[in-house]
């Protein structure tokens, strides 16, 4: 792909996710599980804490800014909305895909958080079929040494890439390369879904390959088919994207699929997530980190405040919700029972 394609395509992704509806039209599934509510707590609502540790850095919340976007001047300056927010709150951050610093290195300065957000859990990321395109170990410990990051997401988005005219789609043998790359970084390395869930199967064979952690990403938020579509000429293409609207394993499956099928592995859950009582069932089900993006991105758009202020609401909800529920911190929120309707 040229330059001038790949500043295309990022500049049309934030442009289609704010002007259009591309949302999924299936849910997270969470709707289906409930606390059991407790009349009488018996703890303070002031006392909760919501505090926890990824990856050895200590974290005011469980609740990080999923990897959106990045790498040209439009995206910059919501890039850098997002990082002072999470210096702020004291939250984490993935960033978009670093694949467009490889193919213009000076497009590596908008990337730079570091100067604005020093003590963020920071999250590099690139897309795992890239090791299938000349991108080396090398290369990636390159990346994420210009920005300073604390681990390295490998996004799987097989799909996404199948439905762009511009697509990569030889997934053959990247197992044994995340692997490599897992035993060449020093840091964690994270493999994330897009937005499509993780299958029982899947989980399985990420198992053994040295990972840290699998982010999830389930259907129920945004869906890349609906994003690609508007980026299609034909008629023929967009129908075909159209009809993958309700693809994907629901982020609440996607959570127990990687639950029941790992051991060792770190569960980040995203997708569709859009409220404190969200991030709360995701916890209970298994997950150690919850990752949030469309609802950050619209907040984003409106200005750093309205990014603020939503990021303040996630987490009163969180609070609110694990007060009603009984539970004193994260650590119990995790053993805590959910109940299906």
């Amino acid at each position: 792909m040229n330059q001038k394609n790949i500043y295309k395509r990022k500049d049309d992704h934030i442009r289609i996710n704010s002007e259009e509806d591309v949302n999924s039209s299936i849910s997270t599934g969470l709707e289906h599980y409930y606390f059991d509510h407790q009349a009488l707590p018996e703890i303070d609502l002031d006392q909760i804490n919501i505090a926890t540790t990824i990856f050895d850095k200590k974290q005011k919340a469980p609740i990080f800014i999923s990897s959106m976007i990045g790498g040209t001047r439009d995206s910059f300056d919501l890039n850098l909305r997002f990082a002072r927010t999470a210096q702020e709150l004291g939250i984490g951050m993935g960033i978009g895909s670093l694949r467009i610093g490889l193919q213009d290195p000076e497009q590596m300065q908008y990337f730079n958080l570091r100067s604005v957000a020093p003590d963020i859990l920071l999250l590099a990321n690139i897309g795992a079929v890239q090791l299938n395109n000349s991108v080396s170990p090398d290369d990636c410990k390159e990346l994420v040494d210009k920005i300073g990051a604390d681990g390295l997401i490998l996004h799987l988005n097989p799909l996404q890439e199948a439905l762009q005219p511009e697509g990569d789609t030889n997934f053959t043998g990247l197992l044994k390369k995340i692997e490599n790359l897992c035993r060449y970084l020093e840091i964690p390395v994270i493999v994330k879904e897009v937005g499509w869930g993780i299958s029982e199967y899947t989980a399985q064979q990420l198992q053994g390959t040295g990972i840290a952690a699998i982010d999830v990403a389930g259907a129920g938020g945004t869906s890349w088919a609906e994003v690609e579509k508007y980026r299609l000429e034909s008629e023929h293409d967009r129908n075909i994207a159209a009809s993958f609207r309700d693809w994907g394993i629901s982020t609440a499956q996607s959570i127990q699929n990687v639950k029941e099928n790992t051991t060792g592995i770190q569960i980040f859950a995203s997708g569709g997530l859009k409220s404190g009582v969200d991030v709360a069932k995701c916890l209970a089900l298994g997950a150690d980190y919850c990752g949030i993006a469309g609802k950050f991105f619209t907040a984003a758009v409106d200005s750093e405040k309205k990014l603020h202020e939503t990021v303040l609401e996630i987490i009163k909800g969180l609070q609110i919700c694990m007060f009603a529920a009984g539970v004193r911190d994260i650590s119990t929120l995790k053993k805590t029972t959910l109940r299906q309707r």
